[in-house]
């Protein structure tokens, strides 16, 4: 069966939610939590904005040690920390992109053969 995560995060609450579900329970939703977050953080407008939050999801994601670390490479994190100097809309779409292609390849194959899943789609 085909299940597009792009669709389900932007059209679909409760795949979105089920798929949250079951990173939480495996511990590893900080990849939901870090995507939606910088999804958030591209439609915001104000300047003061876009610089407390970008601020926050480096805090809270990005940096070493941090809360809820995202498993990014080097490269990605150098590049990431060099966009947030003035930061912009697609500060984090490097680090996104990578987050969203760790969860479509690893937790989405899982998350389709789990009970959960089976639930959404009954």
């Amino acid at each position: 069966m085909f299940y597009d995560l792009k669709y389900s995060f932007t059209h679909c609450p409760d795949g979105l939610s089920a798929f949250h579900n079951f990173l939480k329970m495996e511990f590893s939703e900080e990849n939901i939590e870090f995507w939606m977050a910088c999804e958030d953080y591209k439609k915001t407008k104000a300047p003061t904005r876009v610089a407390a939050k970008a601020k926050k999801i480096y805090e809270e994601f990005i940096q070493t040690e941090a809360p809820r670390e995202v498993n990014i490479d080097h490269f990605t994190k150098a590049v990431t920390m060099k966009n947030l100097v003035e930061p912009s809309p697609s500060s984090f779409d490097l680090a996104q992109k990578k987050i969203f292609a760790l969860m479509e390849k690893d937790s989405l194959p899982r998350f389709i053969r789990s009970d959960i899943y089976q639930e959404l789609v009954k």
